[in-house]
């Protein structure tokens, strides 16, 4: 028998909350007022009445969900540990975690908590999946970037449940894997301060050139994912969840969105499905908020179509193009171009449309809700653009008249600037008023009834009362007993069909009758009606308390903190503890391997992304006698574990582990005789931001950790009270790496190419860089899988906490070249020597360093961005 996905919906507040369970909703997420949620901006809820929160999701027959889905600062674990135990005394369903820290503590203090891996935790592989396992995760959230044939093939190497998100925003870059914000903002997204640095523009530059695309200048604001058509073969699969994304997005939003998937799924489960609702309801999802939808990564990438790149906000539905403007009637007819392609612009050749084919094609096109016929009150937006102006030209409708090429539309006060809407101009509609009007009348509903499933089970014989026995889903079990005693009846006396009549009378209940049992119910007995009723409402009383309160388990009371810390760090073992400081360079060409050859250093770090040419560059550095680190891929999804086994055939001296399946992969791998495994360091891409992680991972047998890019030195500094400090690199010196995505900008700008098998491979042929609105320009890098990543154009250095780095233990300095040629990282690693040589100052190290860096140095992740740091309470 098939899985029935249940349908998880977002809640930003208590409205969006309400809307989504009335609309049907299984299961509903959320975030706390106090913090460590990965949707800092929404309006969340108050730890205080998390109790009374958690009961309106349980009596309406749905599970409730806590996100505690960010990185914890070691002075935050306290705390952290605090709001864990309240949270499983209030009965919470499950948590959705990305720090280990948090599973591991919150295991400790509750060990019936069920906790789900968030997709920020950057789960990819059925590896990474024993690693979530290994945290005591049931349940992994999948990343936006599998697509279907991927999920199926994780669902067959992992028996791990999977929540896939089905509907709302896309990320640019991978989840948890998005330091956009801390590199420029001094926030976040892995602390729930996401800037939205993808819905910003940004100028093309080819080799240099700045490319002229129109008005596409969002080329890395996806349009949203309605994932309609892929429901079919995730239910096939068996994922438990389909996720909806939109915690800061309101109750019409929510409402619509789990409406048209309840319907969907519903449907398809019954053999049922409407296509015909199905449009409808994706047309009221595009009146409720859409950037445009597409199937997103589910049927692989499709670089073609995956962004439009000419606005990053809510359009809504394209209406066509103004005709003509007459007074305050506007002539609006139908665009046969709609929302035109946007590939291909960067290039030079002429522009024929998308070529070559997804990699797992889906039944159907794309999701487009049903042709929409305009009505007055909605609301219309005329497109000049110009997106980022707040105060576009667009009002609600006063007049609609049909026209043979189109429509008429008029306009009253208030209403748009005439002046300003000219022929040409696309016309959306971006509102309708009866979508409002309708989640107002869900909301003013009440509570939904009748979602629990209720089985009662009868028990009597004649002069012994009748005991009703109640058991609600979830297990929870009430008992009423008659305080009348069973007689034996003149007539008909207690039969199922009366019996089902008075005890299952649930209207205005929580509760359901799902099964009667009366096989322990002697025959022809009587109890008067009034004692029947007086049961059934005994039960629903008893049992609508125990339903609301959720789950009941076992919470310690005494902190647990110091014994978590502690049990990890018995397993760590000891190595030796490194002398002098060591600069440890990475390189991505052979210039840089060069300069670091000439300069002297023991050991080097080989990150080809595209592994081109990374046997050579191994056999060179092993020949000038360098120990030789590779690093591997930044994530690794299912079907690329070849990724590794190519690594470890180099026999390297060590493996730079950047995601949590190549932890894995070398921590499980078995070695032949003879053969030693290579030493094992995890990268800042862990996002290791406390003790508790730290000594897990080491635990395991990492060889060293870096620390994540999110930590300033304050926090840095609180992780090293617990730590052996020689274990950890700093790194000192780099372009952060920004975004790193699944999109592939060369390809959709640079080809007509849906993805690497029709795209004529673009990045082999030229270096591409995205200007910001500042003028600096990120330098876009391909990697083997064809993933993008965006390396800030500053070079960021933390020079200045070197000295005292070193006088609390850290000896392990790293050094990161992107594309600096050899005389450039000549320079940089001198700097570096000298400052560690205790030579030269900070501030002279960075001088030198900075000569060839066209955009300067920055204090970057490292500077002290609050110096006085508090706990987030």
């Amino acid at each position: 028998m098939r899985r029935r996905p249940e349908i998880l919906a977002p809640a930003g507040d208590l409205d969006s909350m309400k809307a989504a369970l009335a609309s049907g909703a299984d299961a509903i997420y959320f975030g706390l007022d106090e913090g460590f949620n990965a949707r800092a901006r929404a309006e969340n809820f108050s730890l205080a009445r998390l109790p009374e929160t958690l009961a309106l999701v349980h009596r309406a027959g749905a599970r409730a969900y806590l996100t505690m889905n960010t990185l914890v600062f070691e002075p935050e674990l306290a705390v952290v540990e605090d709001i864990l135990r309240r949270v499983a005394a209030a009965g919470v369903d499950a948590l959705i975690v990305q720090d280990p820290a948090i599973a591991l503590v919150a295991r400790a203090v509750c060990p019936e908590m069920e906790v789900h891996a968030s997709t920020q935790m950057t789960i990819s592989s059925a590896e990474g999946a024993r690693f979530a396992r290994g945290l005591g995760a049931t349940r992994v959230v999948v990343p936006r970037e599998l697509s279907v044939a991927e999920i199926a093939r994780l669902a067959s190497e992992t028996d791990i449940e999977l929540e896939v998100f089905i509907h709302g925003a896309l990320c640019m870059s991978w989840s948890g894997q998005c330091l956009t914000s801390e590199a420029w903002g001094g926030r976040s997204a892995n602390r729930g301060q996401c800037a939205q640095s993808c819905r910003l523009p940004y100028d093309l530059v080819v080799d240099g050139q700045t490319k002229d695309l129109g008005d596409v200048r969002y080329l890395l604001s996806p349009k949203d994912l309605a994932g309609v058509m892929a429901v079919p073969k995730l239910i096939d699969i068996g994922v438990h969840s389909l996720k909806i994304e939109g915690r800061q997005k309101g109750p019409q939003y929510v409402a619509t969105a789990v409406t048209g998937y309840r319907r969907w799924v519903d449907g398809l489960e019954a053999g049922k499905a409407d296509v015909g609702a199905l449009r409808k309801d994706l047309a009221d999802m595009t009146l409720s908020y859409s950037r445009g939808f597409s199937h997103g990564f589910f049927a692989g990438s499709d670089h073609q179509t995956l962004v439009e790149g000419r606005f990053p906000k809510h359009r809504g539905a394209i209406l066509g193009v103004v005709e003509a403007v007459q007074g305050r009637d506007v002539l609006v007819v139908e665009d046969p171009e709609g929302r035109p392609w946007t590939g291909g612009l960067g290039q030079d050749e002429a522009r024929e449309g998308p070529k070559g084919k997804v990699s797992s094609p889906l039944e159907g096109d794309a999701p487009v809700g049903e042709v929409l016929s305009p009505r007055p009150g909605m609301g219309v937006v005329f497109d000049d653009g110009h997106p980022e102006d707040k105060h576009e030209a667009g009002g609600p409708l006063f007049r609609v008249e049909r026209h043979e090429r189109g429509w008429v539309l008029g306009f009253g006060n208030p209403g748009p600037d005439m002046s300003r809407v000219a022929r040409g101009q696309r016309v959306w509609v971006t509102s309708d008023p009866s979508l409002a009007k309708h989640t107002e009348e869900l909301l003013a509903q009440g509570e939904p009834e009748g979602r629990v499933p209720l089985a009662l089970t009868v028990s009597g014989a004649a002069g012994a009362a009748l005991v009703v026995t109640g058991t609600a889903r979830g297990g929870h079990v009430a008992t009423a007993t008659s305080s009348v005693m069973l007689a034996a009846a003149r007539g008909g006396g207690l039969d199922a069909a009366l019996l089902k009549d008075k005890l299952a009378a649930l209207g205005g209940t929580p509760f359901h009758l799902s099964g009667l049992d009366t096989t322990a119910l002697g025959t022809g007995l009587h109890l008067p009606v009034s004692e029947l009723k007086a049961l059934r409402r005994a039960l629903v009383v008893e049992l609508t308390e125990k339903v609301s309160r959720g789950p009941v388990r076992t919470v310690r009371e005494t902190s647990v903190l110091d014994e978590v810390r502690d049990s990890r760090r018995e397993r760590v073992v000891a190595t030796p503890v490194p002398e002098g400081a060591l600069l440890l360079p990475l390189c991505r060409t052979d210039e840089q391997l060069e300069a670091v050859i000439a300069a002297g250093l023991p050991e080097v770090e080989l990150d080809w992304m595209e592994l081109v040419g990374l046997q050579r560059a191994v056999e060179r550095a092993k020949a000038a006698g360098l120990r030789v680190t590779i690093a591997t891929v930044r994530v690794q999804k299912p079907g690329e574990e070849g990724y590794d086994a190519r690594i470890a055939k180099l026999k390297p001296d060590a493996v730079l582990a950047r995601h949590w399946g190549a932890m894995m992969h070398f921590l499980e791998r078995p070695f032949a005789p003879g053969e030693t495994r290579p030493a094992l360091h995890g990268d800042f891409s862990l996002n290791v931001t406390n003790s508790v992680t730290a000594l897990h991972l080491l635990g395991l047998g990492l060889d060293t950790l870096t620390f994540a890019h999110d930590l300033d030195a304050v926090q840095l500094g609180a992780m090293l009270e617990h730590l052996p400090a020689e274990r950890f690199t700093v790194t000192v010196h780099h372009h952060i790496s920004t975004f790193h995505t699944e999109h592939c900008v060369y390809s959709h700008t640079l080809s007509q190419g849906r993805d690497y098998r029709s795209c004529g491979r673009p990045c082999e042929k030229h270096r591409l860089s995205l200007r910001d609105h500042k003028g600096l320009e990120h330098p876009v890098v391909v990697d083997v899988g064809c993933r993008n990543t965006v390396f800030n154009a500053q070079a960021q250095s933390a020079a200045s906490l070197v000295p005292s780095l070193m006088a609390r233990g850290v000896r392990r300095f790293r050094v990161e070249f992107v594309r600096e040629s050899r005389e450039e990282a000549t320079r940089v690693l001198g700097a570096y020597q000298e400052l560690l040589a205790g030579r030269i100052s900070p501030a002279e190290a960075v001088r030198r360093a900075a000569v060839h860096e066209q955009f300067g140095v920055t204090k970057g992740t490292m500077k002290v961005l609050n110096p006085t740091f508090t706990v987030q309470r």
